[in-house]
């Protein structure tokens, strides 16, 4: 298994990347959000890896954090879910806004990203329900998921952006109920 590669970045062609290491190109499949991350091609770059072996190719995928390794990992052992998927899952959004989806149990936000149909986007949340651990806020705790979810959507249906709506969601004190919450958010969206 080959775990973590460092070498010199030799060309970006997203989603697949070349990196020399000690004369030898390896051809790198990573999700967006590493690709965008990457240095200036000709600079030293180290990536984790994942070398999945099939019939007819070995591939490799690289991630720029473990969060993002582990979240692929996860993915692919799912039934149904092959490396594809999970790199546009990956690629579509962050390893939080997919632990938040998991929580919340949100099959909508998963079907945003292209090529996941609703029942792959149910499969994969009571496939993952347990075995991903959800992101704690900056304060170190979580808001009770359902009523963070009915905040964040509420938000959303007045108009502000899915990203706004999860700041503001991950703002709140622990324990506020809905009617509460979208009171905060808004006071909160309002001062930014």
């Amino acid at each position: 298994m080959i775990g973590r590669l460092s070498g010199k970045l030799l060309a970006k062609r997203p989603p697949a990347l070349l990196v020399d290491v000690g004369g030898v190109g390896y051809e790198i499949e990573a999700p967006m959000s590493t690709v965008f991350e990457l240095p200036a091609i000709g600079s030293p770059v180290t990536l984790l890896t994942h070398l999945v072996v099939r019939e007819d190719a070995h591939l490799l995928f690289g991630f720029g954090t473990e969060a993002e390794r582990d979240a692929f990992r996860q993915l692919i052992r799912i039934s149904g879910v092959g490396a594809r998927i999970a790199l546009a899952l990956l690629s579509g959004m962050s390893v939080d806004e997919l632990g938040r989806a998991v929580a919340t149990q949100d099959a909508s936000r998963l079907t945003r990203v292209p090529g996941i149909g609703k029942k792959t986007a149910e499969r994969l949340l009571l496939e993952l329900k347990g075995r991903f651990a959800p992101p704690a806020d900056g304060a170190g705790h979580t808001p009770p998921d359902a009523a963070l979810a009915d905040v964040v959507h509420a938000l959303v249906a007045l108009g502000y952006s899915e990203r706004e709506a999860d700041a503001a969601g991950r703002k709140l004190p622990p324990g506020v109920d809905v009617s509460d919450g979208i009171r905060q958010a808004l006071k909160s969206l309002v001062k930014a």
